[in-house]
């Protein structure tokens, strides 16, 4: 009988997002999802990876370094594909090393790379990668059917990929990534090349298997404001060590009333009366502050107590950080949170 539905369902046009994540997928409850603990990895006895050691949780963690900052590898080990040189990592409570198996099993992967099997069409494609994954070939291929409607290739399931164009590639390794119902799905530059039209419909995407409840994701980018868009956490590698893990929501409320300031005069004497009001005073430059007034604090308040400490405040702009100044403070000041 269900199969007849669903059968009943693509002849009318499309799965819905609520029918697939409710039909297919069953809820996550652990707290955190990765977990490492001074993970190390090295190739040809040069170190990759250095010792990380973090407890990863949000529905959506973004993960964010220059090139060699060891994304891909972290990636790959987490997969099982790389064998830790020191240290453990686990996934959904499975360790990579001695669960790998089972671990799969409830990970999803888009790959940044197209790795598809040639002459196949997008059904069949997306029905083997199910079955790779341990499910039966008739449910397979009910999945395959419900995942490609569920991304948009609903009428195009029946054309060989190698007529895809890049837009229908990339949707298409998402369609293989949650056929088999991960509770982690982790993806490697999914917004690649992608023109606009083809990169709103990919974010959409993400966001609705974000907000659905039912699998975490782990979104690997070079593009910052497709990162800031999806993830709630981001995790900034540099030099294969944990440079940054934020909280984007509560980067914001910790720097809302953030101004910054460019003062004259005795600045050493200023700083200190608004730290005395409450305010935190962060120097960026010299005579240059980023500060966060205190609760209730208005900013002509700034320009009277500039003035009784006989400073004059050259210019003051409202400031909120943007993950792209996160990103940037990360790359200078090295290890360590901000």
């Amino acid at each position: 009988m269900l199969g007849a539905r669903r059968r009943n369902k693509f002849r009318n046009g499309f799965v819905t997002d609520r029918d697939y994540w409710t039909l297919r997928c069953v809820d996550i409850r652990m707290t955190n999802v990765i977990e490492l603990d001074n993970l190390a990895v090295s190739f040809g006895g040069r170190p990759i990876l250095k010792g990380l050691s973090i407890a990863l949780g949000g529905r959506a963690i973004g993960l964010l370094g220059p090139n060699g900052a060891g994304k891909t590898t972290l990636i790959h080990t987490l997969l099982g594909f790389h064998k830790p040189a020191g240290g453990t990592a686990r996934v959904l409570g499975h360790d990579v090393r001695s669960d790998a198996i089972a671990m799969r099993a409830g990970v999803g992967y888009m790959p940044e790379r197209d790795a598809f099997v040639a002459e196949m069409t997008a059904v069949h494609f997306v029905r083997l990668m199910a079955e790779l994954s341990g499910i039966p070939s008739e449910a397979a291929l009910e999945r395959a059917h419900e995942s490609l409607f569920y991304v948009g290739l609903g009428e195009a399931r029946y054309r060989g990929l190698e007529t895809y164009s890049l837009g229908m590639k990339q949707l298409a390794k998402l369609a293989q990534s949650i056929v088999h119902s991960p509770r982690l799905i982790i993806l490697d530059e999914p917004t690649n090349g992608l023109d606009p039209p083809a990169r709103r419909r990919m974010l959409d995407l993400v966001k609705q298997i974000r907000d659905s409840g039912h699998a975490r994701i782990l979104f690997s980018s070079h593009m910052l404001r497709d990162v800031e868009e999806v993830c709630e956490d981001v995790l900034i590698l540099k030099d294969g060590q944990i440079a940054a893990y934020v909280n984007l929501e509560e980067d914001r409320k910790a720097n809302e009333g953030a101004i910054d300031i460019e003062a004259t005069g005795n600045t050493e004497a200023f700083a200190q009366a608004l730290t005395a009001r409450g305010c935190r005073v962060s120097p960026s430059a010299p005579r240059r502050a980023r500060v966060v007034l205190a609760d209730g604090m208005m900013a002509t308040e700034v320009f009277q107590i500039a003035a009784t400490s006989s400073a004059q405040i050259r210019r003051l702009i409202p400031k909120r950080d943007s993950l792209d100044d996160i990103f940037h403070k990360a790359m200078e000041n090295g290890r360590g949170s901000l």
